[in-house]
């Protein structure tokens, strides 16, 4: 495990991972639910991306734009019009939005299909700068803005939730939407701006990622397990505990073909997944409550 090359492509892969985490973290903490719809978002905004670039021939800032703008609105209506309504309906039970949202994943993945076609398009390049070369290692421009935007996004994701009010007031809906409710706190607000927020960061997960290794229409379901996996391990007690829990799963995904050959790295990232959740299902980091 002394090859700078593995590591460096285990941290970009980990990266995406974490960033899919995140966007569940911040869901979680602001409306107090899983939305399993975030890998298909993330598919759409690097298909999207690559759909209008090369099929369209749009200027590749006004592709991303365009991408990100329908992710942006897919998520804030999976809120609006699916998860609220629902949890409205059923006294605010989980398990019928969560159906709903496992049926919005087939319903954004052929959709997808549909419109962008079947067939896997390339990622875009954001850069046509020559690889970087560090020592044995060849570090591609596109990873580079992958790994930098990760930990820009983290830092400013918990310095928002930290210092803003909208952060704060975010947390607080997320802990008790009731009790909220009974303040006087925007709650319906707050839980938007938790799915948009939580959708805009999967969407750049996506189009950053995809220029690694392409994507295609049916890649949201995985993206979204992984990213899921991620938040497990991590834990949600710190806003940078799921990058942790993704950078985990990033050298699992490279490192275990070169060490158990005989093991896909999903069969060792699937057991890794099972064993937290049967023995530490709050993660690494846990929310220190003060009594």
């Amino acid at each position: 495990m002394t090859d700078p090359q593995l590591w460096f492509s285990a941290i970009e892969i980990g990266c995406f991972f974490g960033l899919m985490a995140l966007a569940f973290l911040l869901i979680l903490v602001g409306s107090g639910f899983f939305n399993f719809a975030l890998g298909p978002l993330a598919m759409v905004g690097g298909l999207g991306t690559s759909w209008l670039s090369l099929q369209l021939e749009l200027p590749l800032p006004v592709a991303v734009l365009i991408s990100l703008g329908v992710v942006v609105l897919l998520s804030a209506a999976m809120e609006v019009l699916v998860v609220r309504p629902i949890q409205q309906r059923s006294g605010s039970g989980e398990l019928p939005a969560l159906v709903a949202v496992a049926a919005l994943i087939f319903a954004v993945q052929q959709g997808a299909g549909l419109v962008f076609g079947r067939s896997p398009l390339p990622g875009q390049r954001f850069s046509d700068a020559d690889p970087l070369e560090i020592g044995e290692a060849i570090l591609p421009v596109s990873a580079i803005i992958l790994v930098v935007t990760t930990f820009v996004l983290f830092a400013a994701v918990t310095a928002w939730m930290r210092f803003t009010s909208t952060g704060r007031l975010l947390r607080a809906v997320g802990d008790n939407k009731d009790a909220a409710a009974v303040l006087g706190l925007p709650v319906r607000r707050i839980r938007l701006i938790a799915f948009i927020l939580g959708g805009l960061i999967a969407g750049v997960a996506g189009l950053l990622y995809s220029s690694k290794s392409g994507v295609s229409f049916g890649m949201g379901l995985s993206w979204t397990l992984t990213g899921f996996l991620a938040l497990v391990i991590g834990g949600t007690g710190r806003m940078w505990a799921p990058l942790v829990g993704g950078l985990i799963l990033g050298v699992v995904q490279v490192f275990t073909p070169f060490y158990l050959s005989l093991i896909g790295p999903q069969t060792v990232i699937l057991v890794l997944g099972l064993i937290f959740f049967a023995f530490k299902p709050e993660g690494l980091f846990t929310r220190k409550v003060r009594a």
